[in-house]
């Protein structure tokens, strides 16, 4: 038969994992955090957003005290926030809370040092301890919910919470593993009970005066044949993952430390499954376009364009060519940035079948020039491929964009450019 929880503890422990926090005053600073871990819960929330205008009013009304006081539970954290209307709408931030696993795990590293502990005392949380349990939310861990009519994701109530919460975080990160499932009562209790358990066997162990094992020195040292050594592990059918980098003021950008690890990890296992690495043939400015081309969402996000703005500084180059430059690599990869930037004269034969094709197709004004075949807003490409690639450009601007799919037949990649 299970014993039963004593009441008194089962209170106590119920209290432990629900506080409420008064509504804060309004903010009259910049940052809504100054702690890695207040910044890595801020940059969830607006790596997930996908509208920067409602992230923009979330941030006025949490400034200006729109949020009322604030409740944490486990995988939960709801207020009362107020908008437009009259009646305040009720807004909910939901999070996964970690497993059992998960926590014997947090807190047997944490009381193996006491200097963990110590930290976790004064309020601070080690950089260690968080990579361990995944304490810290990435983009989409985040979960908003709000009463009020507008179906952002999230609307600017929930993005209100989300930058008040980052406050309470900032002051007390014992709020965040209350979100994650403990209270901070159950974690100290918990880690004074382990740290008493591995003193006591230290102790023990010291006062018990067995002897350390030892090997002669002539033994270790003689001559002996090695055996075999083992057969190869067969590779992983994937990539690994790389760990999450929270932000830290004056340390890389966890953005770009997970793309390069991302790009690392991807490239290690192509070159041990094939014995080729296919990226080695390029140069700087082509291995930066291809990582930017990667990227999703480009331009979309803050932490887009500092990827943007970083590689095309690299590699001495604006923003505006990068993103020209990525067009043409999703176009076509290699070979299309070649057609963009590396004008050649074409033999004759496809070249100079493709205006009659094109005059026949009711396309009559294309000039040519090179491999180009251009109107004022309308241009097709010749690649060394022997594919046509289009491009587009303001009326008399040249200022021509990769668009479209390549096509072996002018006609049907300018159908493709124009979306006929």
């Amino acid at each position: 038969m299970t014993p039963r929880t004593p009441a008194r503890f089962a209170d106590s422990r119920h209290e432990d994992r629900r506080r409420t926090f008064p509504a804060l005053q309004p903010l009259e600073g910049e940052d809504f955090a100054s702690s890695w871990w207040g910044n890595a819960w801020v940059e969830a929330l607006e790596d997930t957003a996908l509208d920067r205008a409602r992230l923009t009013r979330g941030r006025a009304y949490a400034r200006r005290g729109h949020v009322d006081a604030i409740t944490v539970t486990p995988g939960r954290v709801m207020a009362y926030v107020h908008g437009t209307r009259p009646r305040p709408y009720r807004t909910e931030i939901r999070l996964r809370t970690l497993t059992d696993g998960d926590w014997d795990d947090f807190l047997a590293t944490a009381a193996a040092r006491p200097d963990h502990i110590a930290a976790l005392l004064d309020k601070d949380v080690p950089h260690a301890l968080a990579s361990v349990a995944d304490l810290l939310p990435t983009p989409g861990d985040l979960i908003p919910d709000c009463s009020c009519p507008d179906d952002g994701y999230p609307c600017k109530h929930a993005a209100a919470l989300c930058y008040e919460t980052a406050r309470l975080l900032d002051e007390d990160p014992f709020v965040l593993f209350l979100m994650r499932g403990r209270g901070e009562r159950e974690i100290l209790a918990d880690l004074s009970h382990r740290n008493a358990t591995r003193s006591a066997a230290e102790r023990t162990g010291a006062a018990s005066g067995t002897p350390v094992p030892t090997v002669p020195a002539s033994e270790a040292l003689a001559a002996r044949p090695l055996p075999s050594l083992p057969p190869p592990f067969a590779p992983p059918a994937h990539p690994g993952r790389p760990p999450a980098y929270p932000q830290t003021p004056g340390a890389p950008d966890p953005l770009a430390l997970d793309l390069l690890a991302t790009e690392a990890a991807s490239r290690a296992h192509t070159l041990l499954t094939t014995s080729t690495d296919p990226l080695a043939q390029l140069t700087q400015w082509q291995d930066a376009v291809r990582l930017a081309a990667a990227h999703p969402g480009s331009g979309l996000t803050a932490s887009t364009r500092a990827l943007y703005r970083d590689l095309a500084v690299a590699t001495d180059h604006t923003p505006t060519d990068l993103a020209r430059a990525v067009a043409a690599w999703r176009q076509g990869g290699l070979v299309a940035l070649a057609v963009l930037e590396e004008p050649w004269d074409p033999p004759a034969g496809p070249f100079d079948r493709a205006r009659p094709a094109l005059i026949a197709a009711d396309f009559p004004h294309f000039r040519p020039w090179r491999n180009h075949l251009s109107t004022r807003s309308l241009q097709l490409r010749f690649g060394r491929d022997g594919l046509w690639y289009g491009y587009e450009s303001d009326p008399d601007r040249e200022d021509w964009w990769p668009r479209g799919t390549p096509d072996a037949d002018p006609v049907g990649a300018l159908t493709a450019l124009l979306g006929r």
